[in-house]
């Protein structure tokens, strides 16, 4: 079946996000090179238009990207570099199969959890947003990637409310982990941090939409829980970067440097659906 105009419609619309505003694009390149560096395994969880992994894959990590969003896998299987593997997978607690809940026009928000649907829907963020579709995937776990795979230094997880029960299904700590926050749920980053927490010994920072800079101080999982619900009153979104203790102090920088993650100035910006 060909997609719907309203499909390829939401499809342009991420294209033009993601990819065009080039200087957010160097300046994702430069936060990633403190993360990641040649020959670092990386787990793009929701890879949607690809831009993190083909930023990742130009600092020479080996990419896994997972995109079950079909329009969305055939865009990247097309686009993304050869050196990235796709997946036209989900990912979640348990292998299997599962419902996928698609917004033809705003494809971002596309998701698999029903509840996380009936808890942002009826958010401001939201209005206007429907989930018009749906289409059975192919569910793995972070656990079969990494037996197929390796072990990941960094796991980038943005899927829309499937956050804690993905990390449900991981058994080891990977040194850096990046998962989303949203104001209208942040149980599931909160539950997001306490699975982290039970895995490792991380420190936790923020990244408030697309600025591509740490906003506070590296955190124990108990005040980052507390300063999510202290930041978010504004209704910006961002990323919650969780990094092994030991390495808080000197992250691999490419090229066998090393330097530490600093936190940089309150970003002033953010994205919506």
């Amino acid at each position: 079946m060909s997609p719907s105009p309203a499909a390829l419609a939401g499809l342009a619309r991420s294209i033009a996000i993601y990819y065009g505003q080039p200087w957010r694009t160097a300046a994702l390149g430069r936060f990633y090179a403190a993360l990641v560096g040649p020959g670092d395994l990386v787990f793009d969880i929701g890879a949607h238009v690809g831009n993190r992994s083909r930023v990742l894959a130009r600092l020479g990590a080996r990419v896994v990207a997972l995109e079950p969003q079909p329009l969305f896998a055939g865009f990247l299987a097309r686009t993304l570099p050869a050196s990235v593997t796709l997946r036209r997978e989900a990912v979640a607690a348990a292998p299997g199969r599962m419902m996928l809940r698609v917004s033809s026009r705003h494809p971002t928000v596309t998701t698999l959890s029903a509840d996380w649907i009936g808890t942002v829907s009826p958010t401001p963020g939201f209005a206007g947003v429907s989930w018009d579709g749906e289409v059975e995937v192919e569910v793995t776990t972070l656990d079969r990637m990494i037996a197929e795979h390796g072990h990941p230094r960094f796991v980038k997880i943005d899927v829309e409310g499937m956050e804690a029960e993905i990390l449900a299904g991981l058994s080891e700590a990977p040194p850096v982990v990046a998962v989303e926050y949203l104001p209208a749920a942040l149980d599931v980053a909160r539950a997001s941090i306490d699975r982290l927490e039970a895995l490792g010994d991380y420190r936790f920072n923020r990244v408030v939409g697309e600025n591509h800079r740490f906003a506070d101080e590296w955190m124990d999982a108990a005040a980052t829980s507390a300063r999510l619900g202290e930041v978010t009153a504004d209704g910006r979104s961002g990323d919650l970067y969780a990094v092994l203790a030991p390495e808080v102090g000197g992250i691999g920088a490419g090229r066998g440097a090393r330097r530490a993650i600093s936190p940089g100035s309150p970003p002033t910006s953010t994205s919506s659906p």
